[in-house]
């Protein structure tokens, strides 16, 4: 079976289980009498995650069952009954383990290359998610002057940046710490799997988590992380060296509760950016024959994907305009926005293979904007119906195909900062929403 047909044949199978809806309800007796608004309707109007009012994603569903009108009020009040956890396990189960139950995905060297990074989200202002995920400072751009408190989370997400798909997600408190959410990342990955992560994570303590989950690495160096990258990051000493690396007295308590090794044999490699800057990474890659130095470069810009994903939910998929206010509506929308990026990247291979086949000036790849809007549009179709799986797929197939964007690589344009007023314009006057 293709992967795109099982990632839905799946997801129908669970979202219709009996056993699923007794794992992902907050109480047995939800979901249990025979309501107009049941457990798989619910899960998939929140899959739906639109910047609609709530009263018309209501009456788009009752359109679709031809069912008596339905408030917006009544929906609300069932979501509550649905625990977000049913997104997580749906993206686990039809998306992660469809991805590789037949070894057939991109690797590099032979490895899955897993991203790992963390985002702020800016959550609904209200006392119950200020206290359930706290707040940070924000101030004024120019001045710096501190404005108030605002709630965020923390999200943190291991992200197959090759196969573009997410692993595992976690939604942490504001003043969560990264290393600690990415440690916590590990349990879901295998032997085979390669760690790239950016200057943030490079800390002793993280390097040795992963040692002692036997998995490899490669992250990116500030000036402040070791004493060898300071130099390399000069243009000292050659472009790649093989050193035993130590905890500082700082580190070396919380490295012995945890039981983690004492030292640990890394390889720094510099390499230089199109502008003429050095980049050093640190990584457990020591054999140089197998991993040659010049193809770290083509190895970190692949990390790029993570920071594009998250760019993705948040403005094509508008994550911050939340469907609901409290905290469990927030998880749900974060973890169904995670499952629904998996599914796209499934549903999306058949068309984006067709477009690789192209000759064409630029290589062109799906519209995200297409791509999303089909598949909202069509879930109800695909998640509850017993129409034809395979008239479905084509269907949305020949959507995908329409409008595709050209990838240009190797551009390197300047970043530009907007002003307020200019962002406010885009927002109001030209973007275009993709549901």
């Amino acid at each position: 079976m293709a992967k795109k047909h099982r990632a839905i044949e799946v997801s129908k199978e669970q979202i219709e289980a009996k056993e699923f809806k007794a794992l992902h309800r907050h109480s047995e007796k939800s979901f249990t009498r025979d309501r107009r608004l049941p457990f798989s309707l619910v899960l998939v109007l929140v899959l739906r995650n639109s910047v609609k009012s709530l009263q018309n994603i209501v009456n788009e569903a009752i359109t679709w069952l031809d069912e008596l009108p339905l408030t917006a009020s009544a929906y609300s009040q069932a979501r509550y009954k649905l625990k977000h956890t049913a997104f997580i396990a749906l993206n686990k189960i039809a998306v992660v383990d469809t991805l590789y139950s037949d070894n057939d995905y991109k690797t590099f060297w032979g490895f899955r290359v897993l991203g790992i990074d963390g985002s702020k989200i800016v959550l609904p202002n209200n006392e119950a998610i200020c206290e359930e995920f706290g707040t940070i400072a924000w101030t004024n751009g120019k001045t710096a002057e501190i404005q108030g408190e605002r709630p965020y989370a923390l999200a943190s997400v291991l992200y197959d940046v090759l196969n573009k798909v997410a692993l595992d997600a976690t939604l942490g408190k504001a003043k969560a710490y990264e290393i600690d959410l990415a440690i916590e990342h590990l349990s879901h990955t295998q032997a085979g799997d390669l760690m790239i992560m950016d200057r943030n994570y490079p800390s002793y303590r993280m390097l040795a988590e992963i040692c002692q989950f036997k998995r490899d690495f490669v992250v990116r160096c500030s000036s402040a992380s070791f004493a060898l990258a300071r130099l390399m990051l000069k243009g000292q000493g050659p472009d790649s060296q093989v050193v035993t690396i130590t905890p500082c007295a700082g580190q070396l308590s919380c490295i012995r509760e945890r039981n983690l090794p004492l030292s640990i044999r890394v390889r720094f490699v510099r390499v230089c950016l199109s502008t003429g800057e050095y980049e050093v990474l640190v990584t457990s890659l020591l054999d140089e024959t197998h991993y040659p130095t010049e193809d770290f470069l083509d190895l970190y810009y692949l990390r790029w994907e993570i920071e594009t994903f998250y760019g993705l939910i948040k403005t094509r998929l508008e994550l911050e305009n939340f469907t609901g206010i409290g905290a469990e509506a927030v998880r749900q929308d974060f973890h169904a926005t995670v499952y629904l990026s998996g599914m796209e990247s499934l549903l999306t291979g058949t068309a984006q293979a067709t477009l690789n086949a192209k000759d064409t000036k630029h290589a062109q790849i799906v519209n995200h904007a297409v791509s999303f809007n089909a598949i909202k549009n069509r879930a109800f179709d695909l998640l509850l119906s017993d129409l034809d799986s395979n008239t479905l797929l084509e269907k949305l197939t020949a959507l995908f195909l329409t409008n595709p964007c050209l990838e240009r690589k190797n551009r390197n344009p300047p970043r530009k900062k907007s002003s307020s007023r200019s962002l406010l314009n885009f927002h109001k006057r030209i973007k275009k929403h993709c549901f």
